[in-house]
């Protein structure tokens, strides 16, 4: 249903696909691995359509004349802020419908899909899992018969990954075929039929999934094995973060952070998590209605939409690397500027570019690993992270946990939330989980089951 022949594309010296074949046939869910930077975004962008290849084929069967049989959901979303969600809707699948009746219509494909969201809301309104949402919406209201998803689940909770998962399945029994951007391997054996590795632009496997391992598809991913990581136990601080009777969306809340520990809330879209660690990150955004919350030392913020927030696309790297630098004179030595950058590139593996190249040419992940570069190169006291790894591969990912660790073993007070509720439990010393703006701790050793009851409002026995 989808052919892909001899690919290759570069960026200027960098080769980011050689000779690159790849298809996916229809009823047949086809996984995408690789480390950040492998070249899996720009393989799916040629067969998209949205970018062109240096060289070779790209084959697609076509449901009708005239439309395109292809539905992207591209790592960075390309919905229109200002409008609706039924109008961004509308303009994707290229209806003639306008007013009410391209929201009725939206609406109906939106409970078809079962993915929540409301038609009539404006999109700028929304928070990044509903834009996520959004976006499938978009591939699939139209006559799409192959569906590209780029990381499709990052920002999402265990149980809508699980219904996206099962939607994905759907779409491939139908006689659909689909591409899947992964680097969750749960989800390639949870879902995929077959399986491509792509390592620096060049296929190092393909084939079943059967049979295979995570442990097999991450050496065809970095070419070796993870190293293991271990708990540590650390003696926490003096406490950096106090909340008393803090007011936020009208819940008191009550909490104390110290240094040295790692502090993960789990939560589901919409209950909370948000305001609180924007309060914290000092953000204007966020009023505190009441109560106190003081802070000691410089705080650090890492936000969940790392293309609107964490960085500005069209500066260079070193660019973005200052951003936010307070301690900058109003004089600038630019190339000690592109050699610090240079240094920093290289020490937290962001592939893709030099000093002089703009944050957008950047894979999502090699953007995250800047983002993390320049907060961590400042030595905050208190660090505060939304979704730390959406988007990182395992490798990249393993390697943000250690530095996440380093900076809580070095005094840090590091608050974290991530949508991978495995991620918040690997990493945390101690757990909160919000629901309905309360904030409950648990038990660290408390079942995955039970913390996800507890997200849902469920009160643990």
């Amino acid at each position: 249903m989808l052919t892909l022949t001899r690919i290759s594309k570069s960026f200027g010296p960098l080769l980011a696909l050689d000779d690159v074949s790849f298809d996916v046939a229809a009823g047949e869910v086809h996984a995408l691995l690789g480390e950040n930077g492998a070249g899996k975004s720009t393989l799916v962008r040629i067969a998209a359509g949205t970018l062109r290849a240096d060289s070779g084929i790209v084959r697609a069967q076509h449901a009708a004349p005239h439309r395109s049989p292809i539905g992207f959901v591209a790592q960075h979303f390309s919905s229109i802020p200002a409008f609706t969600v039924a109008e961004n809707i509308a303009l994707a699948a290229g209806w003639r419908e306008t007013g009410r009746a391209a929201e009725r219509r939206a609406a109906e494909v939106i409970a078809r899909l079962g993915l929540p969201l409301d038609a009539a809301a404006v999109v700028e309104t929304l928070s990044v899992q509903l834009r996520q949402r959004l976006e499938i919406v978009k591939a699939l209201a139209g006559d799409a018969r192959v569906l590209l998803l780029d990381e499709p689940s990052a920002v999402l909770a265990p149980r809508e990954v699980t219904e996206l998962l099962q939607l994905v399945r759907d779409f491939a029994a139908k006689g659909g075929a689909v591409v899947l951007i992964t680097h969750k391997l749960d989800e390639v054996f949870a879902a995929a039929d077959r399986v491509t590795v792509l390592r620096r632009g060049k296929v190092t496997f393909s084939g079943a999934v059967a049979g295979e391992t995570p442990a097999t598809l991450s050496r065809a991913m970095i070419g070796g094995d993870l190293p293991s990581v271990e708990r540590t136990t650390r003696t926490p601080g003096d406490v950096v973060v106090r909340a008393e009777g803090l007011m936020l969306e009208r819940v008191p809340l009550e909490f104390a952070i110290r240094a040295g520990e790692i502090v993960g809330v789990a939560a589901v879209e919409g209950n909370g998590q948000r305001a609180l660690l924007r309060a914290i990150a000092g953000l204007d955004e966020i009023v505190i209605e009441g109560g106190t919350l003081q802070i000691t030392g410089p705080v650090a913020f890492v936000p969940e939409d790392r293309t609107t927030e964490g960085i500005i696309p069209t500066l260079t790297l070193t660019e973005n690397v200052l951003l936010g630098d307070s301690a900058a004179p109003w004089w600038l030595d630019w190339p000690a500027l592109r050699a610090r950058t240079s240094a920093l590139l290289e020490s937290f593996d962001v592939r893709g570019g030099d000093a002089e190249t703009p944050a957008a040419s950047l894979s999502g992940g090699n953007q995250q690993k800047l983002i993390f570069a320049r907060v961590l190169e400042r030595a905050p006291r208190v660090l505060v992270v939304e979704d730390p790894t959406r988007g990182l591969d395992v490798q990249a990912t393993a390697a943000i946990h250690e530095r996440l660790r380093a900076a809580a073993a070095g005094g840090a007070a590091v608050i974290v939330h991530s949508s991978d509720l495995d991620e918040a439990l690997e990493l945390a010393d101690r757990l909160f989980v919000m629901a309905n703006g309360s904030l409950t701790e648990l038990p660290i050793d408390t079942p995955r089951d039970v913390v996800g009851d507890a997200m849902l409002g469920v009160v643990p026995p």
